[in-house]
């Protein structure tokens, strides 16, 4: 079996994967949940990438999931290490150069009107779930929102986007745009929000288990 390696989004923590490792773990696979200096105003790209690496360790046939705004890491990680699968969860997609902080502009982003922040990122999440993920909430102060995205082109891995079809956050229509215009893929598709790993775990380990098979 892989070795899943989730990598959590803007101010999140290893606990947003919380409901999702039990499923995978269920179905025989490793699981690596890596928390990325978010809370560090000297961390970068760079100490983003190495915290993954040095939790991976000496594991192989891995399999990296980059979540939101974790999909700016998940691709470094597969330009250091051999991963057998690239995978971004209702992803922020990256260009060459691009800093994480234009990402919205470039990308012609326009959020939904009149939503609060729990409708945009907790949609169909049980509330007593929601209620615990604001303590688990971290401040995101890091260095790497003006960094230029350090790779000069997509790493050879084989790459699935994956998109919350009641995303109110990233809206589907907007994921599947941007990931034809980045990556020249259609993405595939899942029920649930924008925190699909709360909201709908066992689907989503399915989901991920299933790209595995021949």
């Amino acid at each position: 079996m892989a070795t899943f390696v989730l990598i959590h989004g803007g101010g999140g923590s290893a606990w947003d994967w919380h409901l999702l490792v039990p499923e995978l773990t269920d179905l025989g696979h490793d699981v690596v949940v890596p928390e990325l200096p978010i809370e560090d105003r000297s961390a970068g790209l760079a100490e983003f990438c190495q915290v993954v690496v040095d939790a991976v360790g000496d594991r192989r046939d891995l399999v990296v999931v980059g979540h939101s705004y974790g999909a700016f890491t998940a691709p470094l990680v597969a330009e250091k290490l051999p991963v057998r699968l690239l995978v971004l969860l209702t992803p922020m997609i990256p260009r060459p150069g691009e800093r994480p902080a234009d990402w919205w502009d470039d990308t012609g982003y326009r959020g939904a009107e009149g939503l609060s922040e729990e409708q945009q990122f907790y949609n169909g999440v049980p509330a007593e779930v929601v209620a615990e993920a604001a303590r688990h909430a971290r401040q995101h102060v890091s260095a790497e929102g003006d960094e230029p995205w350090p790779l000069g082109s997509w790493p050879d891995v084989p790459t699935t986007v994956l998109i919350g079809r009641e995303d109110q956050f990233f809206e589907a229509d907007f994921q599947r745009r941007v990931t034809a215009e980045r990556l020249g893929i259609t993405p595939d598709e899942i029920d649930g929000g924008h925190s699909v790993p709360l909201s709908h775990p066992k689907q989503l380990a399915d989901r991920l288990s299933g790209y595995l098979l021949p």
